[in-house]
């Protein structure tokens, strides 16, 4: 029986990188992404440079609907899932009060409801292939406060503890949940600008989405609980818990003054 990995948020970025990671490594994949953004080119690529199969859907996840599309694909195309990597989710860096009521909800429906509800919705087709893995992209700012990621940085945390938890209960399942949580990402033009300007130790905790996607697939394939990648990413967990909060603040104030002050 064919197995396959289905990727959220798999059309560029992380996404792209794990989609191309898990296609040398020979396993069949299930892409999903928002329409227009590239899936087609890259399922009609993968297919014809690394002889694997590749269905995919284009569809926006910021909707519970979407979730149930997903699902009712994967029953209809009668396609057992073994992987489940939760990698899309909607960035933001911009003041609590200047962002738009919309855009927040749109954030935590991303970030928030659809792993959970995508998780909740196959996990029967998983056990029914275990053992399974399920591979959630969280992020280092579910540890730290940062201003301009405040709803982002929440959304993550929540992923963070909810992998945990789901880890111990799915144990007896055979199916593990990892979770990791990397800095920042050169996974756009723009990311890339502001990953330049920020201080040399904030560079240091940046990652190419190719490493970071290497990483992240050893990581599930070897069921570690939860990893953060990087040396300097790891340094700076330990010294967070070691730091006094006023010095904390000062750091965090003199990261918010060099980014513009409009959202």
């Amino acid at each position: 029986m064919k197995a396959y990995t289905l990727i959220t948020g798999a059309s560029q970025g992380l996404g792209k990188s794990i989609a191309l990671e898990f296609a040398k490594r020979n396993m069949n994949l299930v892409l999903v992404a928002l329409p227009k953004s590239g899936l087609p080119e890259l399922s009609k690529f993968i297919k014809e440079n690394m002889y694997v199969e590749v269905h995919y859907i284009e569809i926006d996840l910021s909707t519970v609907d979407s979730c149930y599309a997903i699902s009712e694909y994967i029953t209809t195309h009668n396609l057992p899932i073994k992987n489940l990597v939760n990698n899309a989710g909607v960035l933001s860096r911009g003041l609590f009060d200047n962002l738009d009521e919309a855009f927040i909800l749109k954030q935590i429906a991303v970030n928030v409801t659809t792993p959970t509800l995508l998780i909740k919705l196959l996990l029967n087709n998983m056990k029914s292939v275990a053992p399974a893995s399920i591979l959630n992209i969280s992020s280092m700012a579910s540890f730290f406060a940062l201003p301009k990621k405040q709803v982002y940085g929440a959304t993550k945390a929540y992923l963070t503890s909810f992998s945990k938890s789901l880890r111990k209960e799915l144990k007896t399942t055979n199916i593990s949940v990892t979770t990791i949580c990397p800095g920042g990402l050169n996974t756009t033009t723009r990311l890339c600008y502001q990953n330049r300007i920020v201080s040399w130790v904030t560079r240091k905790t940046v990652l190419n989405p190719e490493d970071a996607s290497k990483i992240a697939i050893e990581a599930m394939l070897r069921k570690q609980r939860l990893i953060v990648p990087g040396f300097v990413n790891k340094c700076l967990m330990i010294l967070d818990k070691l730091l006094p909060e006023f010095i904390k603040d000062k750091l965090a104030e003199k990261e918010l003054n060099k980014f513009p002050k409009a959202a």
